[in-house]
């Protein structure tokens, strides 16, 4: 990987975070009442919380309270971690890496007991513009396959969790405020790695951001997913306001 290489992973990275806010603010906002959003939030808002405990554990932060889903969504409040700063970069964007594992995990469940046809051009990690464009072409085909060729009422409960995975994918505005300095040193130190050129550290570097780019990716394709599912409501919803 090179210095461009990095910032295409950066760019990545903040595509799958903004979207997922996107997401999350226009189904509370087409939602058709507040209860049938809370309904949808609810497992992602869990599994996004859980994923700050085992931030905790990993790191060796002391948990102090959980909260794992309220009107407001969820918290973990914790002690400083074992590992300075690099700690609570853990902790607060655990939900990017550990979601995305949920994904694919359902993926792999409802595909193989369920007799769902899931994503078949699933994330290479390579995040390129082709790959892409193969999975934005696949997700009319997914819902035909399953809703309207041979209907398999399993394809709605999948959509369903992914969908509120998704919506949990981005850290809250809190983990970004908890992480922000160490996230500024760590950029800083990979741009001067790059800059310098020394092939171990870059190794190094490479080796951590490919798992890291697999999973942005993943999230990107449910997140897309979770926009053609949209579609409908964000009608149902000029059509009634109207």
């Amino acid at each position: 990987m090179d210095i461009a290489g990095f910032f295409n992973f950066i760019i990545l990275a903040l595509l799958v975070i903004l979207v997922s806010v996107g997401l999350d603010r226009l189904y509370a906002r087409i939602a058709p009442f507040r209860l049938f959003y809370y309904a949808l939030r609810f497992p992602g808002v869990v599994l996004h919380e859980i994923a700050h405990v085992a931030g905790c554990l990993v790191t060796g932060a002391e948990i102090k309270k959980i909260v794992l889903f309220s009107k407001t969504g969820g918290s973990v409040t914790y002690a400083n971690p074992k590992i300075p700063l690099l700690g609570t970069v853990i902790i607060s964007t655990a939900p990017l890496f550990v979601l995305p594992l949920a994904l694919a995990g359902l993926t792999w469940i409802f595909g193989t007991y369920f007799g769902c046809d899931v994503p078949a051009v699933f994330p290479s990690g390579t995040g390129s513009v082709a790959e892409f464009y193969e999975m934005i072409h696949e997700i009319p085909l997914l819902f035909s396959a399953n809703l309207v060729s041979r209907f398999n009422g399993w394809f709605l409960v999948y959509v369903y969790l992914t969908g509120s995975i998704t919506l949990s994918l981005a850290p809250s505005r809190r983990d970004f405020l908890n992480a922000v300095v160490g996230i500024v040193l760590i950029f800083t130190f990979c741009l001067l790695v790059f800059w310098a050129g020394f092939p171990g550290p870059v190794a190094v570097i490479d080796l951590v951001i490919a798992p890291m780019t697999t999973a942005f990716t993943i999230g990107l394709l449910y997140e897309m997913i979770a926009a053609f599912v949209s579609v409908p409501f964000i009608l149902m919803y000029w059509i009634l306001r109207a």
